[in-house]
């Protein structure tokens, strides 16, 4: 018998026998399996995939994931009221308050107060700001082809129309 600390797979050849275990366990359940090894691993692999970036790239700028999604937000969209950054980068708008003021504090955003609506805040990226995640982009695409080149072109075309797929049906 498996002792607890053996139950979680650290390996990916581990990932078999844990499904089988799961299915071993849930065998009686009306349970899809191929939907729950689905989105078990794909759950998985975003957690792996984004503390491999934190601990590679992103740490070598001090940054945080939802750091660089708020920096690569506003890259890409220019100045953002907080409540749309907040969405864009999936976070809430307490967790956005912090990695704002964190960014705020390295000199790469600003706060500006909506002149229409005082109430509104909008952030924005500051010279500095620009030329880090300039910087760090073809790093950080340097790792997702690395990533990406683990499966086959063949393969990552259908997990891309899949994940699309989901997010179509999810966000509507």
């Amino acid at each position: 018998m498996r002792g607890e600390s053996d139950r979680r797979p650290n390996r990916l050849d581990d990932l078999i026998q844990a499904e089988h275990d799961m299915l071993d366990k849930l065998g009686d359940l009306p349970i899809d399996f191929e939907a729950l090894a689905l989105v078990s691993n794909l759950y998985r692999a975003v957690a792996a995939i984004r503390r491999e970036f934190e601990q590679t790239v992103l740490a070598e700028v001090r940054l945080s994931w939802t750091a660089f999604t708020v920096l690569w937000v506003l890259w890409i969209w220019g100045e953002t009221e907080t409540r749309e950054l907040a969405e864009e980068a999936n976070v809430t708008k307490g967790t956005l308050t912090g990695v704002i003021d964190t960014l705020e504090k390295r000199g790469l955003v600003e706060r500006r107060r909506r002149a229409r609506d005082r109430r509104l805040v909008a952030v924005k990226l500051t010279d500095p700001g620009t030329l880090l995640i300039a910087d760090v982009f073809p790093r950080f695409n340097l790792e997702e082809q690395r990533i990406a080149g683990m499966v086959t072109s063949r393969q990552r075309r259908a997990m891309v129309d899949g994940l699309r797929r989901i997010l179509r049906e999810l966000e509507g």
